[in-house]
């Protein structure tokens, strides 16, 4: 039992989070709405893996970087940390590109 993978999202979401701020791409930009974005893709994906763990699609490794501690059968707790930093990336991601695109357009720097 570690907390080795769950430290590892835990801190890279938090860089994400503070790109995010620093330069008011999502969270930054419109917190409400930004909130409730992360909320239902986190929904989403939670409903998307609990379906395909009750099909028996999918199935928790075993490793030694992971706490051990488990939601839900198959469902350990690194799981919504990892899909909430993949919800926030993506959306980092997507603004920034369209920021960065936008200013491309217009000659700013």
């Amino acid at each position: 039992m570690s907390i080795v993978y769950l430290g590892c999202l835990l801190l890279s979401l938090a860089g994400v989070v503070t790109l995010d701020l620093r330069h008011r791409l999502f969270l930054g930009r419109a917190p409400g709405p930004a909130l409730l974005v992360l909320g239902i893709g986190l929904a989403f994906f939670l409903t998307w893996d609990l379906l395909g763990i009750g099909l028996g699609i999918f199935f928790r490794a075993e490793t030694a970087f992971m706490t051990g501690i488990l939601l839900a059968p198959e469902l350990p707790i690194e799981e919504p940390v990892f899909l909430l930093f993949l919800c926030e990336l993506t959306m980092v991601l997507v603004r920034g590109a369209d920021e960065w695109l936008q200013r491309r357009r217009t000659g700013a720097a």
